[in-house]
């Protein structure tokens, strides 16, 4: 906590639940404060503000996400119900308090009958929690036994058929159920304590150090990795911790892990990735077991931030969550298995195999989804095109039509002011036109005659006054817009082109002139 560089000063708060409220949530930043403080001789204090709405619940604050000894035990109960054909447990040994060292094994290899170097069984070791306060560790643990674990998953079942895991999943259960942050009972910092081993002090760390070498010497085994999982306070994203040595070709091929894994992760740092032989750090796992194990051993500490982790290319920092944490236990499975196919232990199957099938409900219950026929573009066939024959003998344009506003035959207008302007009257003229698809008879509608007023003479009584004439009708001419004569086209498809054109359509629009010009006549009268 009194340190200068600490995850606080980088948007980290603490987490806080209560009865009704049991999901963990983080405190907003307004609300947490990180400061040096004079009263407390110039160290770090934090300080935040919170209201306690209810008083009947119980409220609890926790720096990242907690992880318990019994929430441990009921997971691993539960995952060994789940799947007992792939999962199984065993104890390593107890702690000085006499709690389970537990051990987890994925062990779905062939034995060969006969043992030679060419043939040798690949083992993991995944180490975690031997910093009870580095919670977020064992969550990480809890995503990679999930996948490794499942039976149906197809990298889990070839990692599972070729490689042996072995995975401690809290290696101080004592200071994990006391609540200590680094110490175990007796308050020894586990790791810093590899190099000086004692079974009273430190029996979970000779259980492990004498399976290790167990497998180590053995003919049968080969151990490629021992992964320790830790949670860093003062950085952020996912990063691993290496070795250095002085043969080039170890050193080479120790850097091939972090690469694979940093392209699976997309919380990976690599500006935090650090490669060192400090002596200062002799008594930790990553440092020890170079030259406590053989050369084969390749030896990691793979670090997660109790924060978040930065996107690429910004200063956008994510906070991690429980499920988050998980996700880099799967993607520390999957980099095991680019690792195994890229030297070879593994086969590379085509890709189909690897994609797990789609299950779910049956095809009625699923929405129907469009036809890719519809989209698709139809060519059309080529065709060679007849182009209809067309007479254009005899034809021409007629604008006298009794439809058209413009080209209609008769129109008035009446007024009241001057004589002038009694009356109008619009007779269009006739254009002809040799691309015109009318076969008209020009003779005809050339001796029509719409100058007239079609008004029956009805012979007056004699005594009767008669009406003032209306004055003359000045007659104007004005130029015709281009349209063509209408054609009756029931006609046309009963008796062609003639029929259609004929004069009987004419004679019928002057019958009805004649009618309405009676009818408006009688009612004057």
């Amino acid at each position: 906590m009194n340190k200068s560089r600490n995850l606080f000063k980088d948007g980290m708060t603490p987490l806080v639940k209560s009865t009704s409220r049991p999901k963990w949530q983080r405190l907003p930043r307004c609300e947490v404060f990180y400061y040096k403080s004079p009263v407390h001789q110039n160290h770090y204090v934090l300080s935040f503000a919170f209201g306690f709405d209810k008083e009947d619940e119980v409220y609890q604050f926790a720096l990242t996400f907690p992880y318990s000894y019994s929430k441990m035990q009921a997971y691993l109960n539960a995952v060994e119900l789940k799947f007992p054909e792939t999962f199984e447990r065993s104890s390593l040994g107890m702690s000085i308090q006499n709690r389970k060292l537990e051990l987890i094994t994925f062990d779905d290899v062939k034995k060969p009958e006969k043992m030679d170097p060419k043939n040798v069984i690949h083992m993991v070791v995944i180490l975690a929690r031997i910093h009870p306060g580095e919670s977020p560790a064992s969550y990480v643990v809890q995503g990679l036994i999930e996948f490794l674990a499942a039976a149906n998953q197809p990298i889990s079942k070839a990692l599972r058929e070729h490689v042996v895991f072995k995975i401690v999943p809290m290696l101080n259960p004592d200071g994990v159920f006391l609540g200590n942050n680094r110490c175990n009972v007796i308050g020894h910092d586990l790791n810093r304590s590899w190099n000086k081993l004692s079974q009273y002090t430190h029996p979970t760390l000779s259980a492990v150090m004498k399976m290790l070498k167990e497998y180590d010497n053995s003919s049968c085994y080969q151990v490629d990795f021992v992964i320790d999982i830790h949670a860093h306070s003062s950085l952020t994203g996912t990063f691993i911790y290496g070795s250095t040595y002085d043969n080039v070709y170890r050193y080479e091929r120790h850097l091939v892990f972090p690469k694979l894994f940093a392209t699976k992760c997309e919380d990976f740092c690599q500006e935090h990735m650090m490669f060192n032989a400090d002596d200062r750090k002799s008594g930790t796992a990553r440092r020890n077991f170079v030259e406590a194990l053989s050369d084969n051993v390749n030896t990691y500490t793979l670090e997660v931030s109790m924060c978040g982790y930065l996107l690429n290319g910004t200063n956008i920092l994510t906070q991690y969550t429980e499920d988050g944490y998980m996700r880099i236990g799967r993607n520390l499975a999957r980099t095991f298995l680019e690792y195994y196919r890229f030297t070879n232990i593994l086969p590379i199957p085509p890709v189909d195999e690897l994609r797990p099938r789609k299950g779910g409900r049956p095809r009625t219950h699923r929405p129907r989804a469009r036809s890719k026929t519809r989209s698709e573009v139809r060519v059309r066939p080529k065709t060679t095109r007849a182009y209809a024959p067309i007479s254009y003998t005899d034809l021409s344009i007629c604008y006298d039509s009794a439809t058209s506003e413009d080209g209609s035959p008769v129109r008035y207008m009446y007024g009241h002011g001057n004589a002038g302007y009694g009356g109008l009257r619009m007779r269009p003229h006739i254009h002809q036109d040799q691309f015109s698809l009318s076969n008209i008879q020009a003779a005809r509608f050339s001796n029509l005659d719409f100058t007239s007023d079609f008004r029956l003479k009805i012979p007056k009584a004699k005594g009767t006054v008669q009406e003032p004439k209306m004055p003359p009708i000045e007659m104007l001419n004005v130029p015709p817009k281009p349209h063509l004569t209408i054609i009756d086209f029931n006609q046309l498809t009963r008796g062609g082109l003639e029929e259609a054109t004929s004069g009987k359509t004419i004679e019928r629009e002057k019958e009805k002139i004649r009618r309405h010009t009676f009818k408006s006549s009688s009612r004057k009268a």
